[in-house]
């Protein structure tokens, strides 16, 4: 029985560990995109590998995902 708490644990620990990443990753990106616009007045990404963007993709919904069940979370929480 405790073994399977702190399996669940450690589980829980990775999930948050990859969505904050994912969070801070964006907020990261948005900077450097900003201040790209803010030089250039545009703004231009392309990704030719399809393995890369796929990933980007699944990453990208995860970190949405996750932001909103921390934020209803934290809606709970009040």
């Amino acid at each position: 029985m405790e073994k399977r708490t702190l399996k669940n644990r450690r589980l829980r620990q990775i999930i948050h560990s990859l969505g904050f990443s994912c969070i801070g990753g964006a907020i990261f990106l948005q900077i450097l995109v900003f201040m790209d616009i803010l030089r250039k007045g545009y703004f231009m990404a392309v990704e030719n590998n399809i393995f890369i963007l796929t990933v980007e993709v699944i990453l990208t919904f995860f970190g949405l995902f996750y932001f909103f069940y921390i934020y209803r979370w934290f809606l709970k929480s009040l």
